[in-house]
């Protein structure tokens, strides 16, 4: 990765000056395929509040100079939504001893120098530091999860050449469990109102 990118970790109230810029970096990035997502930034604030408020919650930031380029979000899975937590209250999981990577966004011309992987590095390092630390009422932590939206192989408005992020998950050690599914609600482009999406979990035993 280029020395001149900063990797940092941000917790609590620390974040919130961050969260403007996270807000439309999110809205710019999440308006491509597969989201497609049709952003809202007053929402975006408050979804991002729970970051740094949330006990244990982290937001990996990308800088490049004073600039923030990508960030990754991460949190224990107790303290995520209803819908977060119902495959894996339905499936006998223990919701303590998972922990819960958000999202990552980059902007493009970032992409392909390792940023990603720092991300998921990061993330794990924090979680690993949690789980280790007295009180944090997480632990002792046996999964790593996240999510993504499923669309459908012949999807027309899936771009040329685009290539889902599988590989690379499945490269980090996570892998697909379509057993575990739920639904996340946002307004797509061209929709007059949001609408219900897939979500397939992938996992990855805790080190």
């Amino acid at each position: 990765m280029p020395t001149d990118i900063q990797i940092t970790r941000v917790t609590g109230p620390a974040l919130d000056c961050f969260i403007p810029d996270l807000a439309r970096l999110r809205i710019r990035i999440f308006r491509d395929y597969p989201y497609l997502y049709d952003g809202d930034a007053e929402y975006e604030a408050r979804y991002l509040e729970t970051y740094s408020r949330a006990k244990g919650s982290v937001v990996v930031l990308a800088r490049d100079g004073g600039r923030v380029i990508g960030a990754s979000t991460a949190l224990p899975l107790i303290a995520e939504t209803d819908a977060v937590k119902a495959p894996f209250v339905a499936s006998g999981y223990d919701l303590a001893q998972v922990f819960y990577l958000g999202e990552s966004v980059l902007l493009p011309q970032y992409r392909g120098r390792g940023i990603g992987v720092r991300f998921f590095e990061e993330r794990e390092a924090h979680a690993r530091a949690l789980s280790a630390a007295a009180g944090s009422g997480l632990g002792p932590l046996s999964w790593l999860a996240f999510c993504a939206v499923e669309r459908a192989a012949d999807d027309p408005r899936r771009p040329h050449g685009y290539r889902p992020l599988d590989r690379f998950w499945e490269r980090r050690g996570y892998r697909r469990h379509p057993e575990l599914c739920t639904r996340f609600s946002w307004k797509e482009i061209g929709e007059q109102a949001e609408s219900p999406k897939p979500m397939v979990f992938w996992l990855k035993a805790a080190a």
